[in-house]
C-alpha cells in the first residue's frame, strides 16, 4: 500500500474522522488508523503469496481456489462469481488442476446440469500442507512479545465474532 498511496503515517493521518475536533488528536479516527496498518501488514505479507503457491507447483488462483475447496462442494458458477472471473476462465483452470488430481468436477444431486468442484484425496492432503504454510505468521508479527501476541489474538478474536 505504501507505493499506492503514501506511507502509513500519510494514511493514518488522513484517517481523521469529520469529528476529529470533540476527540483528543490521537485517537482521532482510530478505526481508520488500526484498519490501515492492518491492511499494510496484510498487502505487505501477501506480496510472498505467488512465492508460497509456487512452493505447491499453483498458481496464487489455483491456491485460493485449494483453500476455498475446502470448505465443501462447489459449484463452478460460484467458484467463477468468488474469481471475478468468467464461467469459461473457471473450466481451463479447473481443467488444469483436475489434470493434477486435485479436484474433481461432480454432478449436483440437485440439478446434473450444474458440476459442483470437490477435492481430491491429493487435493485434502496439499490444502492441508498449504494451510499449514499459510498460518506460519510474519516476521514482525513472531517477533512481538507473549504479551501483545495474546492482545492481538484476543482482539481479533472480538473483531470476528462481531461479523
Amino acid at each position: 500500500m505504501r507505493g499506492m498511496s503514501g506511507s502509513s503515517e500519510s494514511l493514518e493521518r488522513r484517517g481523521r474522522s469529520p469529528d476529529a475536533g470533540q476527540q483528543a488528536p490521537e485517537e482521532a479516527g482510530l478505526p481508520r488508523q488500526a484498519w490501515t496498518l492492518l491492511f499494510e501488514l496484510m498487502h505487505a505479507h501477501m506480496r510472498n503469496f505467488p512465492a508460497l503457491a509456487a512452493e505447491f507447483e499453483l498458481s496464487p488462483v489455483q491456491a485460493h481456489v485449494v483453500r476455498q475447496l475446502g470448505e465443501g462442494p462447489l459449484a463452478m458458477s460460484t467458484l467463477a462469481n468468488y474469481l471475478s472471473c468468467d464461467a469459461s476462465n473457471v473450466t481451463g483452470l479447473v481443467d488444469r488442476m483436475e489434470a493434477r488430481g486435485l479436484v474433481e468436477r461432480r454432478s449436483s444431486e440437485q440439478d446434473r446440469r450444474v458440476k459442483m468442484l470437490v477435492l481430491t484425496e491429493a487435493g485434502v492432503a496439499l490444502r492441508e500442507r498449504l494451510l499449514e504454510r499459510l498460518a506460519e505468521p510474519p516476521e514482525p508479527i513472531a517477533a512481538l512479545s507473549d504479551e501483545d501476541l495474546r492482545a492481538l489474538r484476543d482482539i481479533m478474536r472480538r473483531a470476528l465474532r462481531s461479523q
